[in-house]
């Protein structure tokens, strides 16, 4: 008989395994250790809590109600290992030793790429064309037929906006995993620092 803990990780609560709970914290452990020292380590700490608080929101359902130690071992397989990646947390060019989490790319509304409501940002990333040339035929179709904005805010309203690291990452198509977590954050925090050095200098 095994004995079973409540945890609540994300804000979410699951039963697990108590051998289950241990390898989950030593991991977390690990990851936390290798991204310490860093200005946005509590950020990506908490995307990477958030999707493994998915993966195991996914895993149980039914006649399961606890998280076992196969169910963390298949979330570490999928998010990586610290020690499987460089000390800017770039993943080794071998990928055998790695396994992927890959999705098909998902569509989003893309908060960071709007001029309105993200709507052609999003079809942009999904099918990796320019967004620019969605907008320009969005006001083709307004002008020349009258429906591009209807049929605008009818995509505006059908499709989700990204608005976690995981969504954002899917929507580039781009496997949800701890380098990846780490990676996107880093670069959101660089181009918020570049924005705000460009906008102090022109003051």
């Amino acid at each position: 008989m095994k004995k079973t803990i409540s945890i609540n990780l994300n804000g979410m609560l699951f039963n697990i395994d108590d051998d289950a709970y241990e390898r989950l914290k030593e991991y977390l452990r690990r990851i936390e250790a290798h991204f310490s020292g860093q200005n946005e380590s509590n950020e990506i700490m908490n995307d990477i809590e958030a999707r493994i608080a998915e993966l195991l929101n996914e895993r149980l359902g039914g006649a399961k109600k606890a998280v076992s130690l196969a169910d963390i071992d298949d979330i570490i397989k999928i998010m990586g290992n610290p020690d499987e990646f460089g000390e800017t947390g770039q993943k080794h060019q071998n990928k055998q030793q790695y396994h992927y989490s890959y999705r098909a790319r998902r569509l989003y509304r893309d908060p960071d790429n709007r001029v309105l409501g993200g709507v052609c940002g999003g079809i942009g990333a999904y099918t990796n064309v320019d967004p620019v040339i969605f907008r320009i035929i969005f006001v083709i179709i307004f002008f020349g037929f009258g429906a591009g904005l209807l049929i605008y805010l009818i995509l505006w309203i059908v499709i989700p906006e990204a608005t976690t690291t995981a969504q954002k990452l899917e929507m580039r198509g781009d496997p949800v995993n701890v380098s990846n977590i780490g990676n996107f954050i880093r670069e959101e925090f660089e181009n918020v620092k570049s924005s705000f050095s460009s906008k102090k200098r022109r003051s």
